[in-house]
């Protein structure tokens, strides 16, 4: 088998594979070939790729000749044109809201998998890119608050008296979430986290969260995990304790999101309104519209002396270390679709392979992306 590695476009740092990991393709006798300046943004050269074994050639003739197509992103409009029927396309595709390109690559007869609706299951969680990305965006996301801040998130006792440590509120406890937690705390901040999950209450508070709770969530064991939508009388009593805490928060960090549909709104423009001048909010889930009813995806916005940061990208502010744990995820969901001799064997009765196929000969086969797309 040929496997291709694209470079993402000038906005993403990451690559989806390191050296390190090509270096492992190459010993499973798949022949590797490298998009010129792949991994350039992540720290590692061409050259780097060829002493493991691969071949750097140009984007056209790296997708010319691949049986398997890899990257990060979605296929731009010149790699969409360059793919041909029976090609393997594997990628973050966000299907649920990126509809004409899962229905071009239909149209193209290209077998597509998007990495980000792997099935949440115990065999399935050395291939989660979700859970590695999102421990680096909760990693950054406290670090970028902290820069961001005018005041210092331990407690100092000083010759010129106490430093309150900053108080922090965090929305959802799934990974990044937890990992925020973990970083916050070793900086010294008071962390609050609110989670609809009661499951995530032991973790949080293991970890050296206080957890909000608010009763009468319903919690959806067939969910995988996931958050899942509240009655409306639930949501009520949420806004309230949300509310009540982030108007006495420095620091809010934004990480519910429900698959497939638009982010939850949790905090209000008069909650905003009600918060200290100076106090920061990250909401990590902009690119799904936004936890804080101000945010706007990729820009900081400034309200009432807010400043709401929307990036939903912060992975790529860690390249390298990004790039190594998303290379490590692939090669384990690769593993399901490679024979010993470095031969494809799409197993449609894998779970896994199944659960992350998108399209497959002129169709759309994931069943809960085409009931969306074809609404």
């Amino acid at each position: 088998m040929i496997l291709g590695l694209l470079k993402e476009p000038e906005f993403e740092n990451r690559v989806a594979m390191l050296p390190e990991s090509v270096s492992t393709l190459v010993k499973m006798n798949v022949t590797m070939l490298v998009e010129k300046g792949a991994g350039e943004r992540a720290f590692a050269t061409d050259e780097d790729y060829q002493q493991v074994g691969a071949k750097v050639d140009s984007k056209a003739n790296v997708i010319k000749n691949a049986d398997l197509v890899l990257k990060i992103n979605p296929p731009t409009k010149e790699e969409s044109e360059l793919l041909k029927e029976g090609q393997i396309f594997t990628a973050v595709l966000n299907p649920y809201f990126n509809k004409e390109i899962v229905k071009d690559l239909a149209k193209k007869k290209v077998t597509s998998f998007s990495l980000d609706v792997i099935p949440r299951t115990s065999r399935a969680q050395a291939m989660d890119i979700l859970s590695s990305q999102a421990t680096a965006a909760g990693y950054k996301a406290v670090l970028t608050a902290a820069n961001t801040l005018p005041k210092f998130f331990p407690m100092f006792m000083t010759a010129a008296g106490t430093i309150k440590p900053a108080n922090m509120l965090i929305l959802g406890a799934g990974v990044a979430g937890l990992q925020a937690i973990a970083t916050a705390r070793k900086l010294g901040a008071v962390v609050y986290v609110f989670d609809v999950r009661a499951a995530v209450k032991e973790e949080v508070v293991g970890i050296g969260g206080k957890f909000l709770e608010v009763e009468g969530a319903v919690d959806d064991k067939s969910a995988g995990g996931y958050a899942v939508e509240q009655t409306d009388e639930f949501k009520a009593r949420q806004a309230k304790a949300i509310h009540d805490q982030a108007v006495k928060s420095d620091v809010i960090i934004c990480t519910a999101q429900i698959p497939g549909r638009i982010a939850p709104i949790l905090i209000k423009k008069e909650t905003v309104d009600a918060m200290a001048p100076g106090s920061v909010i990250i909401d990590l889930a902009a690119s799904t519209g936004g936890n804080c009813e101000l945010t706007k995806n990729n820009e900081t916005v400034i309200h009432h002396g807010v400043k709401i940061i929307g990036n939903s990208a912060l992975p790529t502010d860690i390249p390298t270390d990004a790039s190594k744990m998303f290379g490590k995820n692939v090669i384990n969901f690769l593993k399901l679709i490679i024979t010993k001799d470095g031969g494809l064997n799409l197993n449609w009765d894998d779970d896994i392979v199944k659960g992350t196929a998108v399209t497959h000969q002129s169709e759309i086969v994931h069943e809960r992306i085409k009931s969306v797309i074809n609404q």
